[in-house]
């Protein structure tokens, strides 16, 4: 009896010596992953113009010494405006965009990036990875905008939502040498 008695706290014990060893290798594996240095973290934009709370959300991709536009993101194709999933954009009230309304809600976010001209486009589907289930029939407005040479490099995409007066604002997109912006008026009930 005392043999089994015996046998039984040396298991034990060997199976709890066991157990908090993978529990320290669990630990130092989910340390190791937080460690590691996000290349294109999540960030928004928010803003409150004249009623309207409107909030972009997306991943922001460094340049690191690539070429971005023309080379990484290349012209004339469809691109999510960020990294891994699609740049979305929400709105609580309608916005005026170019000679459009874009009725409240929540959109993806696209555009087509060119050398003289962009088109940007409100897509319905908001939830999507990059760019592979973008349709543009689902497309809820588009405009063509001209894209602004910058003096300095903008290492990371960063967009921004500025008041421009009572009801009006402009969200602008600057990454690489580029800027892009888009004009909108709030629609007041």
């Amino acid at each position: 009896m005392k043999i089994t008695k015996s046998i039984f706290y040396i298991l034990f014990a060997l199976f709890t010596i066991k157990g908090m060893q993978a529990q320290h290798e669990n630990h130092q594996q989910e340390k190791s992953i937080t460690n590691k240095k996000v290349l294109s973290p999540h960030t928004s934009a928010m803003a409150i113009i004249n009623g309207a709370h409107i909030h972009i959300d997306y991943s922001s991709p460094r340049v690191r010494d690539r070429i971005i536009f023309g080379g990484l993101v290349g012209y004339n194709t469809v691109w999510q405006a960020g990294a891994h999933k699609a740049t979305w954009i929400e709105t609580s009230k309608d916005l005026v965009i170019g000679d459009e309304t874009l009725p409240a809600g929540k959109y993806g976010f696209f555009v087509i990036p060119g050398k003289e001209n962009w088109t940007v486009m409100f897509n319905s589907r908001w939830d999507q990875h990059g760019k592979d289930e973008y349709d543009e029939n689902e497309n809820v407005l588009s405009v063509d905008v001209i894209p602004e040479e910058l003096a300095e490099t903008q290492e990371a995409l960063e967009y921004e939502i500025r008041k421009e007066n009572e009801d009006q604002g402009t969200i602008s997109l600057s990454w690489e040498n580029t800027k892009i912006s888009i004009p909108f008026q709030v629609l007041t009930d």
